[in-house]
């Protein structure tokens, strides 16, 4: 028996991959530890910005040093950082056995002297009741600011038929939440079917014993398909939840970022999403400190923000990325502390937005998810709450048994902070 250990860096995209690996092993053949040496030690890598570069590289340099205490006889890394930097990290790291990409796991496997795969199947190492759902890979955009098209190559659908058997499997072992992701689900089945397929695909997952929550991250603003909203709004097993990241609304940032949408298309969108989905709650994303946002574009940034209060938001800095168009053809214009400084500005308007909307929902009853138990409480989520990103629903409860967590109960909401809330299980 083989044995073997991955790490994994990055976004939730990066965890499927390695469930998908993971699973393609025989099991007569390999076996994964958690303790003690291992034969493989691998590393799947994020390699987006700056800061999870950074990450990376720091965690495969740990991996060299376990492999020089003897803690593992190969090191192999693979994922977005050795996608990006094929020619230069060879050389940097010597220590790394084997350096694979992040667009095809095959090679992985023939390293490791096991067979090719589809990757329909997954291994989840964690007992939950909620599993990520990868429609999609790479990404036909070209945003000025992103590495992804050159990272993960052109958008590629993932079949439906994978997907509803990849679906099942995971339905068979507990999942009843499947969180759709890719790096844009709105573009699913152009390639294939030549039409935009994500609605089509939301009822047939819906129509899967078992599954009880279908959630959408991920999705572009421009040319947004209006029959998802028809199924948020009458199937009621698709959340009344969108993550749609926007990251900005002044003109002159949106055109430096090739976003092809406008200020006015962007509140236009806000408002059908809200009209057609009454109730939705939206999470987006914001850039601060793009080239080209002074002064007077970042206020308008808040402006909207204010106007638009968005139930869940996200901000990062900008980071000039090699290789984009961003950092070949705009200058990064914006001091670091006065990124920082208008990053801590709108933060701080978001947790008031937050803390109002959490207030909001006090007193009324949620049908949740168990995620987990922590200190004789619930870990939950309603329809409302992702997981990782948002905050969580603690509910309190007489016995707190393990068989709870991947059920579902109603709770009362009694109390709420900026990013939880507290409850009582009824």
């Amino acid at each position: 028996m083989k044995r073997l250990k991955v790490i994994t860096l990055g976004c939730s995209k990066n965890s499927v991959d390695t469930e998908h690996l993971l699973a393609a092993l025989p099991a007569d053949d390999f076996v994964v530890a958690e303790k003690g040496p291992v034969d493989y030690l691998l590393y799947n890598t994020c390699g987006f910005i700056g800061d999870a570069k950074e990450e990376s590289i720091q965690a495969v340099l740990e991996g060299a040093e376990a492999k020089k205490r003897g803690e593992a006889d190969k090191l192999v890394v693979f994922g977005c950082l050795s996608q990006r930097y094929a020619a230069e990290m060879p050389g940097l790291i010597p220590e790394v056995d084997a350096w694979f990409g992040a667009r095809d796991l095959n090679p992985i496997l023939r390293y490791l002297g096991a067979p090719p795969s589809r990757f329909t199947a997954r291994r989840q190492e964690a007992r939950r009741g909620y599993a990520y759902l990868k429609i999609s890979e790479g990404c036909d955009r070209r945003c000025s600011y992103c590495a992804i098209p050159f990272i993960r190559g052109a958008h590629k659908s993932v079949p439906m038929e994978d997907l509803e058997t990849e679906a099942r499997q995971l339905v068979s072992e507990g999942v009843s939440e499947l969180i759709l992701i890719a790096q844009d689900t709105t573009f699913y089945g152009l390639d294939l079917y030549g039409y935009r397929a994500l609605a089509e695909l939301l009822q047939r997952l819906s129509d899967i014993p078992g599954v009880e929550r279908l959630r959408i991250h991920y999705s572009y603003p421009a040319d947004f398909p209006e029959d998802v909203l028809d199924q948020m709004a009458n199937n009621p097993k698709v959340c009344k939840y969108l993550d749609i990241p926007l990251q900005h609304i002044s003109d002159k940032v949106l055109d430096n970022m090739h976003r092809h949408v406008d200020s006015a298309w962007t509140r236009k969108l806000i408002r059908t999403l809200r009209e057609r989905v009454p109730g939705v709650v939206l999470r987006t994303t914001m850039i601060v400190g793009h080239p080209g946002e002074g002064d007077a574009e970042f206020n308008e940034l808040l402006d909207f923000v204010r106007e638009a209060r968005f139930e869940r938001l996200g901000a990062f800095c900008y980071s000039e990325e090699e290789g984009t168009w961003g950092a070949q053809h705009l200058a990064d214009d914006v001091p670091e502390e006065e990124k920082r400084r208008r990053l801590d500005a709108l933060m701080s308007l978001q947790a008031e937005i937050s803390l109002s909307f959490n207030r909001s929902r006090i007193g009324t009853t949620e049908h949740v998810l168990v995620d987990d138990i922590v200190d004789g409480r619930l870990v939950c989520r309603s329809q409302y709450e992702s997981p990782e990103v948002d905050g969580e629903i603690l509910a309190q409860i007489k016995e707190a048994d393990e068989k709870l967590i991947g059920s579902y109960l109603n709770v009362s909401i009694v109390d709420a902070d900026d990013y939880d809330l507290l409850a009582e299980a009824n």
